[in-house]
Protein backbone atom coordinates (compact mmCIF):
# COMPACT_ATOMS: atom_id res chain seq x y z
CA UNK A 1 0.00 0.00 0.00
CA UNK A 2 3.09 2.49 1.05
CA UNK A 3 4.27 2.45 -2.73
CA UNK A 4 1.01 2.84 -4.13
CA UNK A 5 0.29 5.37 -2.29
CA UNK A 6 3.69 6.90 -2.96
CA UNK A 7 3.51 6.36 -6.69
CA UNK A 8 0.00 8.53 -6.63
CA UNK A 9 0.68 11.37 -3.98
CA UNK A 10 4.31 11.04 -4.22
CA UNK A 11 6.51 14.24 -5.71
CA UNK A 12 7.30 12.07 -8.54
CA UNK A 13 3.55 9.96 -8.74
CA UNK A 14 0.80 10.93 -10.59
CA UNK A 15 -0.91 13.53 -8.58
CA UNK A 16 1.89 15.95 -7.72
CA UNK A 17 3.98 14.86 -10.96
CA UNK A 18 1.49 14.74 -13.20
CA UNK A 19 -2.10 16.49 -12.49
CA UNK A 20 -0.86 19.55 -10.21
CA UNK A 21 1.76 20.42 -13.15
CA UNK A 22 -1.13 19.55 -15.90
CA UNK A 23 -3.78 21.49 -13.97
CA UNK A 24 -1.53 24.54 -13.19
CA UNK A 25 -0.50 24.85 -17.05
CA UNK A 26 -4.00 24.61 -18.54
CA UNK A 27 -5.94 26.75 -15.94
CA UNK A 28 -3.59 29.59 -16.67
CA UNK A 29 -3.94 29.64 -20.04
CA UNK A 30 -7.27 29.14 -20.15
CA UNK A 31 -8.28 31.86 -17.53
CA UNK A 32 -5.96 34.41 -19.48
CA UNK A 33 -7.71 33.37 -22.62
CA UNK A 34 -10.56 33.85 -21.38
CA UNK A 35 -9.92 36.93 -19.46
CA UNK A 36 -9.47 38.62 -22.41
CA UNK A 37 -13.20 37.76 -23.57
CA UNK A 38 -14.19 39.12 -20.58
CA UNK A 39 -12.40 42.51 -20.05
CA UNK A 40 -12.87 43.48 -23.67
CA UNK A 41 -16.37 42.68 -23.34
CA UNK A 42 -17.20 44.53 -20.39
CA UNK A 43 -14.93 47.57 -21.73
CA UNK A 44 -17.55 47.39 -24.52
CA UNK A 45 -20.60 47.55 -22.45
CA UNK A 46 -21.40 43.73 -22.77
CA UNK A 47 -23.40 41.87 -19.58
CA UNK A 48 -21.48 39.10 -18.72
CA UNK A 49 -23.69 35.94 -16.93
CA UNK A 50 -20.82 33.60 -16.10
CA UNK A 51 -17.22 33.08 -16.53
CA UNK A 52 -16.23 29.20 -15.72
CA UNK A 53 -12.80 27.63 -16.00
CA UNK A 54 -13.61 24.04 -16.76
CA UNK A 55 -16.93 22.72 -18.00
CA UNK A 56 -19.98 20.79 -16.69
CA UNK A 57 -20.80 20.69 -13.28
CA UNK A 58 -19.86 23.72 -11.14
CA UNK A 59 -17.64 22.51 -8.25
CA UNK A 60 -17.77 25.79 -6.63
CA UNK A 61 -18.11 29.87 -7.65
CA UNK A 62 -19.63 33.44 -6.29
CA UNK A 63 -21.10 35.97 -7.67
CA UNK A 64 -19.57 39.74 -8.30
CA UNK A 65 -21.76 42.78 -7.88
CA UNK A 66 -21.65 43.10 -11.53
CA UNK A 67 -23.96 39.59 -10.99
CA UNK A 68 -21.51 37.78 -12.92
CA UNK A 69 -21.26 34.03 -11.67
CA UNK A 70 -17.29 33.13 -11.19
CA UNK A 71 -17.10 29.38 -10.85
CA UNK A 72 -14.70 26.40 -11.32
CA UNK A 73 -16.64 23.26 -13.06
CA UNK A 74 -15.81 20.01 -12.78
CA UNK A 75 -14.54 19.29 -16.78
CA UNK A 76 -11.29 21.32 -16.31
CA UNK A 77 -10.25 20.75 -19.89
CA UNK A 78 -11.36 24.35 -21.27
CA UNK A 79 -13.56 27.25 -20.23
CA UNK A 80 -16.10 29.93 -21.21
CA UNK A 81 -17.73 33.29 -20.67
CA UNK A 82 -20.99 33.30 -21.54
CA UNK A 83 -22.74 37.10 -22.11
CA UNK A 84 -26.68 38.12 -22.07
CA UNK A 85 -27.82 36.76 -24.79
CA UNK A 86 -25.45 33.54 -25.56
CA UNK A 87 -27.51 30.33 -25.47
CA UNK A 88 -24.78 28.74 -24.22
CA UNK A 89 -20.97 28.51 -23.53
CA UNK A 90 -20.03 28.08 -27.16
CA UNK A 91 -22.07 32.01 -27.88
CA UNK A 92 -24.55 30.47 -30.10
CA UNK A 93 -27.22 33.65 -30.95
CA UNK A 94 -30.55 33.36 -30.01
CA UNK A 95 -33.21 32.85 -32.31
CA UNK A 96 -36.06 35.65 -32.54
CA UNK A 97 -38.06 34.32 -30.27
CA UNK A 98 -35.88 34.30 -27.12
CA UNK A 99 -34.35 37.71 -28.13
CA UNK A 100 -37.87 38.90 -27.82
CA UNK A 101 -37.71 37.66 -24.27
CA UNK A 102 -34.79 39.43 -23.28
CA UNK A 103 -35.82 42.45 -20.80
CA UNK A 104 -35.14 46.36 -21.97
CA UNK A 105 -31.93 46.09 -19.94
CA UNK A 106 -30.62 42.62 -20.81
CA UNK A 107 -30.83 44.22 -24.64
CA UNK A 108 -28.49 46.97 -24.08
CA UNK A 109 -25.98 44.53 -22.59
CA UNK A 110 -26.52 41.38 -25.13
CA UNK A 111 -23.81 40.20 -27.13
CA UNK A 112 -25.62 39.57 -30.11
CA UNK A 113 -27.32 43.27 -30.58
CA UNK A 114 -24.03 45.09 -30.47
CA UNK A 115 -22.06 46.69 -33.52
CA UNK A 116 -19.93 44.00 -34.88
CA UNK A 117 -16.95 45.67 -34.01
CA UNK A 118 -17.12 45.46 -30.26
CA UNK A 119 -18.24 41.43 -30.87
CA UNK A 120 -15.29 41.08 -33.12
CA UNK A 121 -12.62 43.22 -30.51
CA UNK A 122 -14.65 40.71 -27.88
CA UNK A 123 -14.09 37.57 -29.62
CA UNK A 124 -10.26 38.42 -30.46
CA UNK A 125 -9.29 39.05 -27.20
CA UNK A 126 -9.09 35.47 -26.23
CA UNK A 127 -6.38 34.80 -28.69
CA UNK A 128 -4.87 38.05 -27.99
CA UNK A 129 -4.29 37.75 -24.38
CA UNK A 130 -2.89 33.85 -25.07
CA UNK A 131 -0.23 35.78 -27.33
CA UNK A 132 0.07 38.26 -24.64
CA UNK A 133 1.27 36.17 -22.16
CA UNK A 134 3.59 34.28 -24.28
CA UNK A 135 4.99 37.56 -24.67
CA UNK A 136 5.22 38.39 -21.08
CA UNK A 137 7.27 34.90 -20.37
CA UNK A 138 9.32 35.47 -22.93
CA UNK A 139 10.24 38.86 -21.71
CA UNK A 140 10.77 37.90 -18.00
CA UNK A 141 12.91 34.89 -19.10
CA UNK A 142 15.22 36.84 -21.41
CA UNK A 143 15.17 39.63 -19.06
CA UNK A 144 16.38 37.06 -16.27
CA UNK A 145 18.46 34.49 -18.13
CA UNK A 146 19.80 36.45 -21.32
CA UNK A 147 19.77 34.15 -24.59
CA UNK A 148 22.39 31.60 -25.64
CA UNK A 149 23.32 32.40 -29.35
CA UNK A 150 25.84 31.12 -31.62
CA UNK A 151 27.60 32.32 -34.82
CA UNK A 152 25.72 30.66 -37.84
CA UNK A 153 28.81 29.36 -38.95
CA UNK A 154 29.25 25.70 -40.56
CA UNK A 155 31.72 23.58 -38.47
CA UNK A 156 31.21 20.20 -40.38
CA UNK A 157 29.10 18.90 -43.18
CA UNK A 158 28.12 15.29 -42.76
CA UNK A 159 28.19 13.06 -46.23
CA UNK A 160 25.38 11.93 -47.82
CA UNK A 161 23.83 14.68 -46.23
CA UNK A 162 21.63 17.53 -48.10
CA UNK A 163 23.77 20.16 -47.45
CA UNK A 164 27.08 17.88 -48.49
CA UNK A 165 24.76 16.86 -51.96
CA UNK A 166 23.75 20.90 -52.03
CA UNK A 167 27.78 21.77 -51.98
CA UNK A 168 28.24 23.68 -48.04
CA UNK A 169 31.58 23.26 -46.85
CA UNK A 170 32.81 23.97 -43.51
CA UNK A 171 33.98 27.91 -42.86
CA UNK A 172 30.87 28.70 -44.60
CA UNK A 173 28.23 31.36 -42.65
CA UNK A 174 25.04 31.64 -43.51
CA UNK A 175 23.36 35.31 -43.74
CA UNK A 176 20.00 34.06 -45.22
CA UNK A 177 17.41 31.15 -45.58
CA UNK A 178 15.26 31.78 -48.04
CA UNK A 179 14.84 35.42 -47.74
CA UNK A 180 14.90 35.32 -43.57
CA UNK A 181 17.75 36.96 -42.26
CA UNK A 182 20.21 35.16 -40.21
CA UNK A 183 21.92 36.21 -37.13
CA UNK A 184 22.44 33.23 -34.64
CA UNK A 185 22.63 29.12 -35.72
CA UNK A 186 19.44 28.82 -33.57
CA UNK A 187 17.97 30.98 -36.38
CA UNK A 188 19.12 28.60 -38.99
CA UNK A 189 17.67 25.51 -37.39
CA UNK A 190 14.13 27.69 -36.46
CA UNK A 191 13.81 28.06 -40.49
CA UNK A 192 15.07 24.23 -41.59
CA UNK A 193 13.44 22.39 -38.70
CA UNK A 194 9.96 22.62 -40.05
CA UNK A 195 10.53 22.90 -43.53
CA UNK A 196 11.47 19.01 -44.47
CA UNK A 197 10.77 17.96 -48.18
CA UNK A 198 10.64 21.57 -49.19
CA UNK A 199 13.84 23.15 -51.26
CA UNK A 200 15.57 26.07 -49.13
CA UNK A 201 17.35 28.76 -50.76
CA UNK A 202 20.50 29.58 -48.55
CA UNK A 203 22.40 32.84 -48.79
CA UNK A 204 26.33 32.25 -47.57
CA UNK A 205 29.05 33.99 -46.63
CA UNK A 206 31.98 32.10 -48.93
CA UNK A 207 35.35 33.72 -49.05
CA UNK A 208 34.30 36.96 -48.35
CA UNK A 209 31.84 36.57 -51.08
CA UNK A 210 27.96 35.69 -51.18
CA UNK A 211 26.97 32.28 -52.78
CA UNK A 212 23.69 30.86 -52.90
CA UNK A 213 22.74 26.93 -52.07
CA UNK A 214 19.84 25.20 -52.53
CA UNK A 215 18.85 22.31 -50.16
CA UNK A 216 15.81 20.28 -49.07
CA UNK A 217 16.05 19.25 -45.62
CA UNK A 218 15.18 15.54 -44.37
CA UNK A 219 13.54 14.25 -41.62
CA UNK A 220 15.39 13.28 -38.42
CA UNK A 221 14.23 11.60 -35.09
CA UNK A 222 15.36 13.39 -32.16
CA UNK A 223 14.99 13.87 -28.24
CA UNK A 224 13.50 17.27 -27.31
CA UNK A 225 14.45 18.77 -23.81
CA UNK A 226 11.87 16.91 -22.26
CA UNK A 227 12.29 13.71 -23.82
CA UNK A 228 9.64 13.19 -26.11
CA UNK A 229 10.51 12.07 -29.76
CA UNK A 230 10.25 14.49 -32.60
CA UNK A 231 10.79 14.86 -36.23
CA UNK A 232 12.15 17.87 -37.56
CA UNK A 233 13.88 18.81 -40.53
CA UNK A 234 17.78 19.17 -40.55
CA UNK A 235 19.92 19.55 -43.93
CA UNK A 236 23.23 18.11 -42.09
CA UNK A 237 25.97 21.10 -40.65
CA UNK A 238 27.04 20.62 -37.50
CA UNK A 239 28.25 24.37 -35.75
CA UNK A 240 30.87 23.67 -32.72
CA UNK A 241 31.88 26.09 -30.29
CA UNK A 242 35.33 26.72 -32.34
CA UNK A 243 33.82 28.31 -34.87
CA UNK A 244 30.28 28.79 -33.35
CA UNK A 245 31.11 30.65 -30.49
CA UNK A 246 28.74 30.11 -28.12
CA UNK A 247 27.75 32.88 -25.51
CA UNK A 248 24.99 34.29 -23.25
CA UNK A 249 23.93 37.61 -24.96
CA UNK A 250 21.88 39.62 -21.75
CA UNK A 251 19.44 42.15 -22.09
CA UNK A 252 17.82 45.29 -20.72
CA UNK A 253 13.98 45.25 -19.70
CA UNK A 254 13.19 47.11 -23.35
CA UNK A 255 15.30 44.92 -25.22
CA UNK A 256 14.16 41.69 -23.70
CA UNK A 257 10.59 42.98 -24.33
CA UNK A 258 11.58 43.34 -28.06
CA UNK A 259 12.92 39.89 -28.36
CA UNK A 260 10.00 38.62 -27.16
CA UNK A 261 7.85 40.41 -29.38
CA UNK A 262 10.05 39.02 -31.95
CA UNK A 263 10.10 35.24 -30.11
CA UNK A 264 6.78 35.10 -29.83
CA UNK A 265 5.82 36.45 -33.58
CA UNK A 266 8.23 33.26 -34.84
CA UNK A 267 6.29 30.97 -32.68
CA UNK A 268 3.30 32.08 -33.99
CA UNK A 269 4.59 31.51 -37.74
CA UNK A 270 5.80 28.41 -36.73
CA UNK A 271 2.28 26.81 -35.58
CA UNK A 272 0.59 28.12 -38.25
CA UNK A 273 3.59 26.85 -40.99
CA UNK A 274 3.10 23.27 -39.09
CA UNK A 275 -0.54 23.06 -39.19
CA UNK A 276 -0.82 23.81 -42.84
CA UNK A 277 1.68 21.06 -43.72
CA UNK A 278 -0.26 18.86 -40.98
CA UNK A 279 -3.46 19.36 -43.48
CA UNK A 280 -1.69 18.95 -46.54
CA UNK A 281 -0.52 15.93 -44.92
CA UNK A 282 3.38 16.48 -44.70
CA UNK A 283 3.80 16.28 -40.88
CA UNK A 284 3.40 13.22 -38.74
CA UNK A 285 0.61 13.26 -36.89
CA UNK A 286 2.09 11.72 -33.64
CA UNK A 287 3.25 15.38 -33.48
CA UNK A 288 0.02 16.59 -32.41
CA UNK A 289 -1.22 15.43 -28.65
CA UNK A 290 -4.57 16.17 -26.60
CA UNK A 291 -4.53 16.59 -22.93
CA UNK A 292 -2.54 13.14 -22.08
CA UNK A 293 0.68 14.26 -24.00
CA UNK A 294 0.40 18.01 -22.19
CA UNK A 295 0.22 16.03 -18.84
CA UNK A 296 3.05 14.63 -19.62
CA UNK A 297 5.23 17.33 -20.99
CA UNK A 298 3.84 19.54 -18.03
CA UNK A 299 4.95 16.32 -15.70
CA UNK A 300 8.30 16.68 -17.00
CA UNK A 301 8.86 20.15 -17.08
CA UNK A 302 7.99 20.38 -13.78
CA UNK A 303 10.73 18.13 -12.67
CA UNK A 304 13.19 20.23 -14.32
CA UNK A 305 11.79 22.92 -12.68
CA UNK A 306 9.49 25.64 -12.81
CA UNK A 307 11.08 27.55 -15.12
CA UNK A 308 10.70 24.88 -17.90
CA UNK A 309 6.85 24.82 -16.34
CA UNK A 310 6.65 28.22 -17.16
CA UNK A 311 8.03 28.04 -20.65
CA UNK A 312 5.54 25.40 -20.94
CA UNK A 313 2.73 27.60 -19.75
CA UNK A 314 3.84 30.04 -23.36
CA UNK A 315 3.82 27.58 -25.55
CA UNK A 316 0.77 26.24 -24.91
CA UNK A 317 -0.56 29.52 -24.74
CA UNK A 318 0.32 30.78 -28.84
CA UNK A 319 -1.11 27.13 -29.55
CA UNK A 320 -4.43 27.67 -27.79
CA UNK A 321 -4.18 30.59 -29.62
CA UNK A 322 -3.67 30.00 -32.90
CA UNK A 323 -5.76 26.87 -32.61
CA UNK A 324 -8.50 29.19 -32.16
CA UNK A 325 -8.28 31.62 -34.54
CA UNK A 326 -9.00 28.61 -37.24
CA UNK A 327 -12.21 29.53 -39.56
CA UNK A 328 -14.07 27.03 -37.62
CA UNK A 329 -17.44 27.69 -35.75
CA UNK A 330 -17.70 27.68 -32.80
CA UNK A 331 -13.85 28.39 -32.49
CA UNK A 332 -13.52 32.08 -32.15
CA UNK A 333 -12.22 32.60 -35.38
CA UNK A 334 -15.53 30.96 -36.53
CA UNK A 335 -16.95 33.83 -34.96
CA UNK A 336 -14.61 36.40 -36.92
CA UNK A 337 -15.28 34.74 -40.20
CA UNK A 338 -19.38 35.63 -39.59
CA UNK A 339 -18.71 38.60 -38.88
CA UNK A 340 -15.97 39.62 -41.43
CA UNK A 341 -19.57 38.67 -43.85
CA UNK A 342 -21.41 40.62 -41.80
CA UNK A 343 -19.41 43.94 -42.05
CA UNK A 344 -18.91 43.10 -45.66
CA UNK A 345 -22.43 42.86 -46.84
CA UNK A 346 -24.36 44.85 -44.15
CA UNK A 347 -26.33 42.41 -42.72
CA UNK A 348 -26.28 39.01 -40.18
CA UNK A 349 -25.56 35.62 -41.93
CA UNK A 350 -28.76 34.17 -42.05
CA UNK A 351 -29.43 31.89 -38.73
CA UNK A 352 -30.00 28.84 -40.78
CA UNK A 353 -26.34 29.10 -42.68
CA UNK A 354 -25.22 30.17 -39.33
CA UNK A 355 -26.52 27.15 -38.02
CA UNK A 356 -25.25 24.66 -40.08
CA UNK A 357 -21.99 25.96 -40.16
CA UNK A 358 -22.26 25.58 -36.61
CA UNK A 359 -23.37 22.21 -36.59
CA UNK A 360 -20.47 21.21 -39.47
CA UNK A 361 -18.00 22.94 -37.01
CA UNK A 362 -18.68 21.45 -34.22
CA UNK A 363 -17.92 17.82 -35.83
CA UNK A 364 -14.84 18.44 -36.94
CA UNK A 365 -13.86 20.08 -33.38
CA UNK A 366 -15.14 17.10 -31.98
CA UNK A 367 -13.60 14.71 -34.48
CA UNK A 368 -10.25 17.21 -33.92
CA UNK A 369 -10.47 16.06 -30.42
CA UNK A 370 -11.15 12.58 -30.87
CA UNK A 371 -8.13 12.26 -32.77
CA UNK A 372 -5.72 13.72 -30.76
CA UNK A 373 -7.12 11.27 -27.79
CA UNK A 374 -6.59 8.34 -29.71
CA UNK A 375 -3.37 9.54 -30.81
CA UNK A 376 -2.47 10.34 -27.03
CA UNK A 377 -3.72 6.65 -26.39
CA UNK A 378 -3.03 4.49 -28.59
CA UNK A 379 -2.11 5.91 -32.21
CA UNK A 380 1.49 7.14 -31.00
Amino acid sequence: MGEIALSIFGTDGLLIGTIVPFLFVLTIVVFVHEMGHYLVGRLCGIGVQAFSIGFGPELFGFNDRHGTRWKLSLIPLGGYVKFVGDMNAASTPPDAEQMADLSDEDRKRAFHLQPVWKRAATVVAGPLFNFLLTIAVFAVMFGLYGRFVSDPMVAEVRPGSPADAAGFQPGDRFLRVDGNRVETFTDVQRYVTGRAGDALTFVMLRDEREIELVATPELSEQTDALGNTIRVGIIGVVNNQEVGQPRIVEYGPLESFTQAVVETGDVILRTGQFLKRFVAGREDRCQLGGPVKIADMAGKAAAKGFDWLVQLVAMLSVGIGVLNLLPIPPLDGGHLLFYAVEAASGRPVSERVMELFYRAGVLLVLAFMAFVFWNDLFGC
